[in-house]
């Protein structure tokens, strides 16, 4: 089974991205921001990374760039999930790392479609 991370500050976000991808099989490992993220990505084994932007103590971009600097994470592909649709953000975010961006309110076709792209 693959375990997929996901990073937000909204319980409502995290209990919705836990929903869609525990239906279809995957292990879902919950983290309320960028920090909490950092450690969690750090004790367990994570197949993919969902994160949103716009977070407390550390923000997605900057827990994209610390967790890109952990040599298992290297590959890890790491989706924006964000309220965000601004191209500027958008380079910044696949300059730190991010492979993909899903735009909220999410539709969970779209993820679900993500973790199949990425996970197979």
């Amino acid at each position: 089974m693959k375990t997929i991370l996901a990073v937000d500050d909204s319980a409502s976000v995290r209990h919705m991205v836990k929903i869609t991808l525990g239906a279809a099989g995957y292990q879902v490992i919950e983290a309320s921001d960028g920090r909490d993220g950092l450690t969690q990505a750090k004790a367990n084994a994570v197949a993919m990374i969902v994160t949103d932007l716009n977070m407390p103590n550390m923000n997605g971009l900057e827990f994209i760039r610390e967790v890109r600097k952990l040599p298992p994470y290297r590959g890890v592909p790491i989706v924006f999930l964000t309220t965000e649709s601004d191209d500027g953000m958008k380079q910044q975010a696949k300059a730190a790392g991010a492979t993909g961006w899903i735009t909220k309110p999410f539709r969970q076709e779209q993820l679900l479609a993500a973790a199949k792209k990425f996970l197979g």
